[in-house]
This record gives C-alpha cells, sequence and structure tokens, in this order.
C-alpha cells in the first residue's frame, strides 16, 4: 500500500483510469458511469469524486496518459537515432501510433465531450501534454530532417495532428455501421493505423 497522502492519491487515481480504460475497450463511452467505473476499482463509488467530479475528466486523463506514453516513444526515437530518412522515420512513427489506438479513439470521438465537462485544471494538464508531444514531434523533424526550415516544421505539424483526429473511423467500424455502408454501396476499407499513417507521412515530408 503506497505510503503518504500524495502516492496514495496517484495509485487511486491511477487505478481509476485503469477501470476506466478496461471498460472502454468494450463499452462505449455514452454507456460507461461513473458506477461502472467504480464498480472496477478497490474502493468505494464515491471516494472517486475525492479525484475525478465526472466521467469526463477520467477519460482525460486517460487520454492525457496516452499522449504520454507516445512522448515517451518518440523520445526513445530522439535517443536511438543518430539519423532517419524518411521512409525510416515514416516506418517507426507509424509503428509508434499503433499503439495508441485508445488515444485516437478518444481524439475521434470524444474530445468535445470530455473537455467541456471537465474542470479547468484537467483540461490544463492535458493541454500540457498535449502541447509536449507537438514539440516532441517537432524536435524528431528539426533532428532527422536539418533541411526543414521551421516554418516548414510548423506546417507539417499542423497537418499531421488535424489528420490525428481522423484516423480511427476509417479502421474500425460497428455491425451497424457495416451494414449501413453495405446497403450504400460503399465498399469498406480494410485499414490499420499504421497502413493508414505510413503513406501520409511519407507524402507529407515529400512536400517539403
Amino acid at each position: 500500500m503506497p505510503r503518504g497522502s500524495e502516492e496514495l492519491t496517484n495509485a487511486r487515481k491511477e487505478e481509476i483510469v485503469n477501470a476506466c480504460a478496461a471498460l472502454y475497450e468494450t463499452m462505449s463511452f455514452r454507456d460507461i458511469t461513473l458506477r461502472d467505473i467504480g464498480n472496477k476499482t478497490s474502493f468505494t463509488r464515491t471516494s472517486i469524486y475525492n479525484y475525478f467530479h465526472t466521467k469526463e475528466e477520467i477519460f482525460l486523463a486517460l487520454l492525457k496518459r496516452e499522449h504520454d506514453a507516445w512522448i515517451t516513444d518518440m523520445d526513445e526515437m530522439l535517443r536511438k537515432n543518430t539519423a532517419m530518412d524518411e521512409d525510416a522515420f515514416a516506418e517507426d512513427l507509424s509503428r509508434i501510433l499503433e499503439k495508441r489506438g485508445c488515444m485516437l479513439k478518444l481524439m475521434s470521438m470524444n474530445i468535445y465531450d470530455m473537455e467541456v465537462n471537465s474542470r479547468m485544471e484537467n483540461l490544463v494538464d492535458f493541454k500540457k501534454s498535449y502541447a509536449e508531444a507537438f514539440d516532441t514531434l517537432g524536435k524528431c523533424l528539426q533532428k532527422f530532417f536539418s533541411s526543414m526550415t521551421q516554418e516548414d516544421r510548423k506546417k507539417f505539424l499542423c497537418a499531421f495532428f488535424p489528420f490525428l483526429f481522423g484516423i480511427y473511423p476509417f479502421t474500425t467500424h460497428t455491425e451497424k455501421q457495416l451494414e449501413a455502408m453495405k446497403q450504400a454501396g460503399i465498399k469498406e476499407g480494410d485499414y490499420t493505423i499504421y497502413e493508414l499513417t505510413k503513406p501520409f507521412l511519407l507524402r507529407l515530408l515529400e512536400s517539403f
């Protein structure tokens, strides 16, 4: 058992976020309740309110954690490579992003609700991680593609980050969506996050 109020607080927050993440694998954002999350923790449901006021705050903490994991992987890419060509960079970054399916799902489908229904301090914490991800990817570009100007890097980032908000719906479909597409005569694409991201990155890099 963690000692000290700060360690206990962090451990309980992590347990709550873990419970939320587990539920999100099989349930929709809309259907998950604070009661559901509380039922998967080792303490009383009412104790959740000591750490998060809404389920959206819990999901926002999950999204922050996903961004922090993404940043860690990009930092590792920076450390272990002295140089990368366009193909190697696109390959590694696509593989890194492929591990962040939960992040991309939340960004595509639930970002507005999370941000609107979270307290300012929670939103600021998330925005700091989002900004750090932006900066870390910028550092990767600066290191591996030294011919890119600061304006080039800005244009790259301002094209790539909006792209992230739209990947998930192209990689995952419900049975209802598949049936609707079938009736509409649409041949659904069977793409993975990696398969969408790598060619996009290559085309983006080639433009600079």
